[in-house]
């Protein structure tokens, strides 16, 4: 009842306002009839805090999202399922889901009533053009009684999560350098020579099957040998991220770091596609892994919080991705460098993997003056030749490319790269 009468509107403190005046005319001018209105208007507010108190408790509320992992740019249906727990009925409800900025303005619905045990649902959308995790709610419900006297809030504590990840494009089917280490098309030639056990035996076991017996091997002995149990060949891709601030421009989702971001995520997921067993290494400190049993949903959880770091340097990335590297292919998406740390770049050779990077031009994310432009791209060319001598295969990237076109390139090797390069170096040259 307390709540209630602090819930009290404008309308219904006039009201009080109002039984107050007349009953004070008619003590004074001995008025019965006018008593009996200054009752009944002081009743009327006093019934509506009653009722609007009462089934203030009498609410349960629901929230479901549908779905609750979305690509940026893509939407997301909310629903909000209110049920009227009480005997009666409730007055016009007011619905507002309170959102994050990212999400877009608050989504306010009006319900006229709920019946006793009533049930009803509402929905609404949201969009997210940045990645990102968001909370959604809690719910708030104002309540009114059926002459809007009183008006109360309550707010549903629950809360649901919304993950956006980045944008996956597809990626057209090339052969992959590095698939030596497994699946792929060089799996296919693998099993062609050497079976998809790899041939390997041992000494014949008591309940060992006799269909497994390698009667070649038992042959040269002399003694009986059977084939090892199936070691069948996995092929291995790490993703490497760069997170280093200043290697990344631009702002918001046309950003540089943003290109990198989203690229990794469609090349994780073309990967794992693919059958490769996966890991992501980012410079902000994730190290995850993707096999057998295991979806690329959780690399892109973390690729949807994965954020610039001012701190990170390219030694700390080079040692964390060498801190179990076993070899396979390594695809680096890579924002601008100077030589030394490209030279540090080639002590991912050293794991015998095969090496290819995306090295994005940042300064192209830029208007810059023709000066400033040149020795931009005299710098990304010196240290993109860095790589290429120390053995990595170099994607060049500026603003407005699109990786499925890309692609194709790591296949085809980095010649066309190595010239543009050197031709970018001996133009600066002349400028300076």
């Amino acid at each position: 009842m307390r709540d209630g009468l602090r819930g009290l509107t404008t309308r219904g403190r006039s009201f009080l306002a109002a039984a107050v005046a007349a009953a004070i005319s008619a003590a004074i001018l001995g008025e019965k009839d006018l008593l009996r209105v200054a009752v009944l208007l002081a009743i009327l507010p006093l019934l509506g805090a009653a009722y609007v108190g009462r089934s203030r408790y009498k609410l349960a509320c629901s929230r479901s999202l549908d779905p609750h992992r979305v690509p940026v740019g893509a939407s997301s249906r909310v629903v909000l399922r209110l049920q009227n727990l009480s005997r009666l009925p409730t007055g016009t409800l007011l619905l507002e889901d309170r959102l994050p900025y990212a999400l877009g303005s608050r989504p306010r619905v009006v319900l006229e009533r709920l019946g006793a045990h009533q049930a009803s649902s509402v929905a609404y959308t949201v969009r997210a053009d940045v990645r990102g995790r968001y909370e959604v709610g809690p719910l708030v419900v104002r309540m009114t009684d059926p002459f809007g006297l009183c008006e109360l809030s309550r707010s549903f504590p629950s809360t649901d999560h919304l993950t956006v990840i980045p944008q996956v494009v597809p990626l057209p089917s090339v052969r992959l350098p590095g698939e030596y280490a497994g699946s792929g098309e060089s799996r296919a030639r693998s099993v062609a020579v050497h079976g998809e056990d790899d041939a390997a035996t041992r000494e014949y076991r008591r309940g060992d099957d006799l269909r497994r017996v390698h009667w070649k091997s038992t042959a040269r002995t002399g003694e009986l040998m059977v084939r090892r149990e199936e070691q069948p060949w996995e092929s291995r891709a790490t993703v490497v991220l760069d997170t280093r601030a200043w290697g990344h421009r631009g702002d918001g989702p046309t950003a540089s770091f943003e290109w990198a971001v989203s690229a990794a995520a469609s090349i994780a997921v073309h990967l794992r596609q693919a059958g490769y067993k996966l890991r992501l290494v980012t410079g902000s400190g994730v190290d995850v892994d993707a096999g057998e049993g295991t979806g690329e949903g959780l690399l892109l959880d973390h690729l949807a919080d994965v954020r610039l770091d001012k701190h990170t340097e390219i030694t700390s990335l080079v040692q964390r991705v060498r801190q179990r590297s076993d070899g396979g292919l390594i695809i680096a998406l890579l924002g601008s460098l100077d030589t030394a740390e490209a030279e540090l770049l080639s002590g991912l050779r050293g794991t015998g993997a095969t090496c290819v990077g995306f090295a994005l031009d940042s300064s192209t994310w830029l208007n810059l003056p023709d000066k400033a432009r040149a020795e931009a791209e005299h710098a990304h060319g010196t240290a993109a030749l860095a790589l290429l001598q120390n053995g990595w295969r170099v994607i060049g990237v500026d603003h407005g490319a699109r990786l499925p076109a890309l692609w194709p390139q790591v296949a085809r090797g980095s010649q066309g790269f190595a010239q543009r390069a050197a031709m970018a170096e001996t133009v600066a040259g002349g400028v300076k």
